[in-house]
């Protein structure tokens, strides 16, 4: 029996999947715990249908995530810090204050989840931090550390 993931079922296959089944395994386990539905032509074209606006989804983000990389080219984000002495920071400058920073200054929008900090920035000077936005794509961010007067 043909039937279309509703869930992930492990060892059969992933949500949205049409499979092919033992008949009692879909009636005694999958249909009555709404893990799959019968694969009639009407659900077969509703998974289609949610197919090609997954994809058109995907190809919008990754479009934007690219028009975000062509904005931060010329980005150099401007951060001013206390000083601990020695030239060293007093604490360290956080994933959160360069998203925030980078909104401020150029408008741009990238969680702070997205940036990716090898190690803290405990020092002035400057900076490259990456960027993984998602769909294989990622940027730099140019950032400035300078001290708080």
């Amino acid at each position: 029996m043909k039937v279309i993931l509703q869930e992930d079922v492990r060892g059969k296959g992933k949500k949205g999947q049409m499979v092919e089944v033992a008949e009692g395994y879909a009636r005694n386990y999958l249909l009555p715990r709404n893990l799959a539905i019968a694969a009639t032509a009407d659900n077969i074209n509703t998974m289609k249908t949610r197919e090609k606006a997954k994809k058109a989804e995907e190809a919008r983000l990754k479009a934007e995530a690219e028009a975000t990389v062509e904005k931060l080219k010329g980005c150099q984000v401007r951060l001013t810090a206390r000083s601990g002495g020695n030239g060293k920071l007093f604490g360290s400058v956080t994933a959160q204050e360069i998203s925030d920073a980078l909104k401020e200054q150029y408008g741009v929008e990238i969680p702070r989840q997205k940036l990716v900090l090898p190690e803290p920035i405990k020092s002035f000077g400057n900076f490259e931090v990456k960027a993984k936005l998602g769909f294989e794509v990622s940027g730099t961010v140019y950032v400035a550390v300078y001290e708080k007067k």
